[in-house]
């Protein structure tokens, strides 16, 4: 198990109510230690002392340690080795710690990393497109991100392996309680086969407020650590119920100035579970779709589309992210 006093400050300031993200990224410096960080935090909350924070972070610790072989390791900004995530993200919107298994290397941003996502019940018609796209993406060398749930995730990581290509899939749930269960040997393959599971969750949620939100903040995390996000086919959200998951990470990719790109074919086009995919289309001036019959045209069109904005976008230094892969 891998991971730096510096990580455990900084997992140790999450358990002060009232502290997060945004807190952590704006007051948490490199060069701070132990007694500067109390210090900080007593700003907010007089009582804090260096012993109390010791003690929480010594419970911290016996947390982390009893992941066990579920868990590489812990990285947190400021590590020398925390990934640098894509876009122009607000500082709430940032993480600040991920546990890993696998290759940690797979977030660099030096690598082309799509996730393909939708959702859970896709057809055979959808995955038959969805499998012939990621292939061709595989052999384009791109690392395909998605989030381990059934249907549409499932089908992009299994194509990806069995393409010989490299996945990672970022997770909902802490790496000792993979969710869903069904997809935990899927899970045990891409971290064999030179892949990698992230999350930035150590304890399993304790109701279903947690769970919810647990999702959507998976669904940013994909976001973050993309190019582009590459819809295979999902409902639009409507007054009837339907929602899923590739909305959250759609509209999180367009707020940080990524790609979004859909999967997509006249013959869907009575089709509601291809509504999202046309509601995509319809809002971009200029939309990124991969039609399944000229896909080698059209992902080689997105890959140029995905060179040309990372170059527009000015990334910020590593210094400030906290680190370079």
């Amino acid at each position: 198990m891998k991971y730096t006093d510096n990580a455990l400050n900084i997992l140790t300031t999450l358990l002060y109510r009232g502290i997060g993200k945004a807190w952590v990224h704006k007051n948490i410096l490199a060069t701070d230690c132990l007694e500067s960080i109390v210090e900080k935090i007593a700003v907010k909350y007089p009582t804090a002392t260096e012993e109390d924070f010791k003690q929480k972070r010594d419970f911290i610790e016996q947390k982390i340690l009893a992941l066990g072989e579920s868990c590489d390791g812990l990285v947190a900004l400021h590590d020398s080795k925390f990934p640098v995530y894509r876009g122009k993200v607000t500082d709430g919107d940032k993480p600040i710690a991920l546990f890993y298994k696998g290759d940690l290397s797979l977030l660099s941003k030096n690598n082309t990393n799509i996730a393909v996502i939708g959702l859970l019940n896709p057809d055979d018609v959808t995955e038959q497109d969805e499998r012939a796209i990621v292939d061709e993406l595989v052999k384009q060398n791109v690392v395909i991100v998605s989030g381990l749930a059934k249907g549409c995730d499932e089908i992009a990581h299994r194509q990806t392996l069995q393409s010989g290509g490299l996945t990672l899939a970022i997770l909902p749930s802490p790496l000792n309680n993979i969710q869903p269960a069904a997809n935990k040997q899927l899970a045990e393959e891409i971290v064999e086969n030179g892949g990698l599971l992230v999350t930035e969750y150590l304890t399993t949620p304790t109701d279903q407020r947690k769970i919810i939100s647990r999702y959507i903040e998976r669904d940013r995390l994909q976001a973050l650590y993309s190019d582009c996000v590459l819809l295979s086919a999902s409902y639009a959200q409507n007054d009837q119920g339907n929602d899923s998951g590739a909305r959250h990470a759609l509209e999180k990719a367009k707020k940080y100035g990524l790609l979004q790109a859909v999967i997509y074919d006249n013959i869907h086009r009575s089709n509601p579970k291809y509504d999202l995919n046309r509601q995509i289309i319809q809002e971009q001036p200029k939309p990124i779709v991969i039609q399944p019959n000229n896909m080698r045209q059209d992902i080689n069109e997105l890959l140029q589309a995905i060179k040309k904005n990372n170059q527009s976008l000015k990334y910020t230094t590593p210094a400030v992210q906290g680190g370079l892969l």
